[in-house]
């Protein structure tokens, strides 16, 4: 079985492999491309998908934190949060160093197999980019502008710095063996778990839950959605790092499970409401996305369909015990989906990659029970140090800036009290 090149096996080859080194152009282009489709995924496809699932005063508001986390995420990328991922030797299988600090030494010739290190340190940083960007879901319509901005500065250096390192870069859960192909527990578990955090630290919408918040445009939602299906090839694609099989195996998957998803949330939707509706559809598909993205290099066709039907199912009930049980304001679902679909997926990557049910193989001596306590460890562990320290962040922003806008802001809308704008004019 060809051995699939892993990003935390890719960053550890990298101070053994020499300048100079003959790079392949394909391997190049196909990284080159999925760079711009997972950022394709955040401006415009997750900016549009959030934008329409807001009321009609807020959408301006949404189109802005996502592309203001993208112009600030990039510049703290290349200032040293890609060296605290990527930059070296592991402290403690905690944290990278700072030998990349501003990218010294990552070159137009400084190469990493055959993809050279500028290529795939832009890669990364579309990933660094919609961790944060998901978050917004949330607390969407009810943070301060400013909040955001600081939150989600302290955020990226705090957690998603670390859990990158710990996954890819050469950290604790690499060395254990833990899989991760392309973000499940680095961008979902991660995102999910700190937009239920600032959802319950924040409150409740005001009105919420008996007033009804519909979306305002359903056709920008699902405009944003098709964009996120396209995108997400890039995102899991992309991570084969190659022109290879295991890109090809890994959109197959991705493919598949994203038409799962979308079939097992419509059939739930139908069952349950007797009508299905295009909001669960497209919330489907991104259930079915996210929840085979830590499995799409490890599994095959099966394993791609039973996890995003499931997906479809579990996100789909995961959202109404929060929203109607519990009554936890998760704006726009993404604990259910993005959280409990990224923790999901984790768990199921150690069943499925097994070979007699299609997968594509553990590791050595390993046994399906052994990487799924391995799994299981790595999630919680991830799960738990996001939930702690964004209540930490929370409480530290709050303390200084104050986190949510007043009851007649939030009535009035973010659009013209954060920014002076309307949406509409018409």
């Amino acid at each position: 079985m060809k051995r699939i090149l892993t990003l935390g096996a890719l960053a550890c080859a990298w101070p053994t492999l020499g300048f100079g080194q003959d790079f392949s152009g394909g391997d190049t282009a196909w990284l080159l491309t999925s760079t711009a489709l997972v950022l394709f995924m955040t401006l415009p496809g997750l900016a549009l998908f959030y934008g329409g699932l807001v009321r009609s005063r807020n959408v301006l508001s949404v189109l802005m934190q996502c592309f203001s986390i993208c112009c600030v995420v990039s510049i703290l990328w290349v200032a040293f949060a890609y060296s605290l991922v990527f930059g070296g030797e592991s402290i403690g299988g905690v944290i990278g160093g700072l030998a990349k600090a501003g990218f010294r030494g990552v070159e137009l010739d400084t190469l990493s197999n055959t993809v050279p290190e500028t290529v795939f340190a832009m890669f990364q940083l579309t990933f660094a980019i919609i961790t944060p960007a998901l978050i917004v879901g949330g607390f969407a319509e009810r943070m301060r502008f400013s909040a955001m901005l600081w939150f989600s500065v302290l955020w990226l250096v705090v957690v998603y710095v670390p859990v990158a390192h710990w996954v890819w870069g050469g950290g604790w859960l690499g060395d254990m063996g833990f899989r991760d192909f392309a973000g499940g527990a680095v961008v979902h578990v991660n995102a999910g778990v700190a937009a239920l955090v600032a959802a319950i630290v924040l409150g409740r919408r005001e009105g919420f839950p008996s007033t009804p918040m519909p979306p305002h445009n359903l056709t920008m939602t699902v405009t944003g959605a098709s964009m996120l299906w396209v995108g997400w090839f890039g995102f899991n694609g992309g991570s084969a790092l190659a022109a290879d099989g295991a890109a090809g195996m890994a959109m197959l998957v991705t493919h598949v499970a994203a038409a799962a998803g979308s079939l097992g949330w419509m059939a739930m939707e139908w069952w349950k409401f007797r009508k299905p509706s295009v909001l669960g559809i497209v919330t489907g598909m991104v259930a079915g996305l996210g929840t085979i993205t830590p499995a799409s290099g490890f599994v095959g066709p099966f394993g791609g369909l039973v996890i995003g039907f499931v997906a479809g199912v579990a996100c789909f009930f995961a959202t109404q015990f929060i929203k109607r049980t519990l009554k936890i304001d998760d704006s726009l679902d993404v604990f259910p989906v993005h959280g409990v679909g990224g923790f999901l997926g984790l768990l199921l990557t150690a069943i499925f990659s097994s070979t007699a049910l299609d997968g594509l193989g553990l590791s050595e001596g390993v046994s399906v029970g052994g990487q799924f306590v391995t799994q299981l460890i790595g999630a919680v562990a991830i799960a738990a140090w996001c939930g702690i320290a964004t209540f930490v962040i929370l409480k530290l922003v709050d303390a200084t800036l104050g986190l949510r806008v007043t009851p007649e802001q939030e009535t009035q809308g973010l659009d013209i009290t954060m920014h002076e704008e309307r949406g509409y004019t018409l």
